[in-house]
């Protein structure tokens, strides 16, 4: 079987998949189950300066469903531990001693001043802990405090703070990254310059989750009021497959470790994240829908995975499709692809034939013969995949390239084999003006 022991910044544990920073890591009852049900690593649900944080105690979490009551994406308006700092220590400690093989990572979050980091590094460096993350993501709550994302968004205070951890610990400094900012590189890019070792990403999303419409009150709600929480879940997995690469493709941060965290909920998305950039992975949602457990599908998934490919370790998958994630300004505007209805697997329910009448180029037939058939016109075809995407039986619908130098129904005309660039491709209408930029 493929190896899939990992080593993060100098962290080792027996496979890439950590439980982040989240409710299940916030007490060492938890962090044994996880263990013992397989997972390589934790990071401990973060700890801030005593007195601890007064969380609410009404609906702290709602999710977002599928109409099968599947949880897509996931809210929650729960801060930083809520126990006193030198019992999470305590426990710490001594979870790193029982499980000496598992990685074990700190989150902490303390005011943005000197002092406050300074006092609590060499508490947790002298629990045994693997490394320090720093919670530059949470964004609710604590960032009203000025700490969480309020110090994320802040590239000049990102590298100032992590400088602060380089100079007054030896542990490993992960910085973790919040999503709500314009571009994910620039806190990357301070992270780095200030030393970090490595980045963490992505922390939830700012999100309201609905309106009660018979009391008009936001949901969910504490006392008749709610508060913009943090979104997580499989939703959010687009969003954080693209901050991944965008850090992982970027010169300025290039040879950064990646951390990958948002909607890990299969290896499947596992393998993505690392083909992305990511060195491991984080869970959170899975483990809190679907319990522990899960872990031990991503690790046989993940294994199998690597068995079939040839591949004996992690590294032959890390990174390995960053190359493939470019700019649209680069992309072949020569190349063709014409959607394929399968006639042998298509159960003739016509939705391909609703939404591209309706909503695309017309491109699919409703009947054949005087009988329902839905066939795809090649002359009206662009190629766009709105049919693939919608239609419910996998595979009835494929997208096929047409090879170089074979007729595009559409124009008429050879596909060509050069790469254009779109500034002065034929089709764009600015070609002279972007031309010129």
């Amino acid at each position: 079987m493929a190896d899939l022991r990992s080593n993060f910044v100098g962290i080792s544990s027996p496979n890439p998949f950590w439980l982040a920073s989240a409710p299940p890591t916030d007490k060492a009852y938890n962090v044994i189950r996880a263990f013992e049900a397989g997972w390589g690593g934790v990071v401990w649900k973060t700890l801030g300066e005593d007195p601890p944080v007064v969380n609410v105690h009404g609906p702290r979490y709602s999710t977002l469903l599928s109409p099968d009551r599947r949880v897509l994406g996931l809210n929650n308006i729960e801060l930083i531990t809520d126990r006193p700092l030198a019992l999470n220590l305590q426990e710490i400690r001594q979870v790193k001693r029982d499980w000496p093989d598992r990685a074990l990572v700190v989150s902490l979050m303390v005011p943005c001043n000197e002092q406050s980091w300074k006092n609590i590094l060499p508490m947790v460096e002298d629990t045994g802990a693997d490394g320090v993350e720093l919670n530059f993501g949470c964004p609710h709550g604590m960032s009203e405090r000025g700490m969480g994302a309020a110090v994320g968004q802040v590239p000049e205070y990102i590298e100032m703070v992590t400088a602060w951890c380089k100079h007054y610990s030896k542990l490993p400094v992960i910085v973790k990254l919040t999503p709500n900012i314009t571009d994910v590189r620039h806190p990357a890019r301070a992270a780095k310059k200030g030393g970090a070792d490595a980045v963490s990403l992505i922390n939830t999303i700012n999100s309201v989750m609905g309106v009660d419409l018979d009391t008009l009150t936001m949901t969910p709600s504490t006392g008749g009021k709610g508060s913009h929480g943090g979104y997580c879940g499989p939703a959010v997995k687009p969003i954080a497959l693209n901050m991944v690469a965008e850090i992982a493709r970027d010169p300025a941060t290039a040879g950064l470790p990646i951390s990958g965290i948002g909607g890990v909920t299969t290896w499947r998305d596992a393998a993505e994240f690392m083909a992305l950039g990511a060195s491991n992975v984080q869970v959170c949602t899975a483990a809190m829908v679907y319990g522990f457990r899960i872990v031990q599908e991503m690790i046989s998934g993940l294994n199998s995975y690597l068995d079939e490919r040839g591949l004996p370790d992690l590294s032959g998958l890390q990174g390995k499709a960053v190359p493939t994630v470019s700019d649209w300004r680069f992309l072949n505007l020569n190349h063709v692809s014409k959607a394929v209805i399968d006639q042998d697997t298509c159960i003739q329910c016509g939705r391909c034939h609703v939404v591209c009448e309706d909503t695309s180029h017309q491109a699919i037939t409703f009947e054949k013969d005087g009988k329902r058939h839905f066939e795809v016109k090649d002359e009206e075809c662009v190629g766009c995949n709105l049919c693939v995407s919608i239609c419910p039986v996998p595979g009835a619908i494929s997208m096929r390239d047409l090879a170089p130098g074979e007729v595009d129904a559409r124009t008429g005309r050879p596909v060509p084999t050069e790469h254009r660039d779109w500034r002065t491709h034929p089709n764009n209408p600015m070609r002279e003006a972007s031309a010129g930029a």
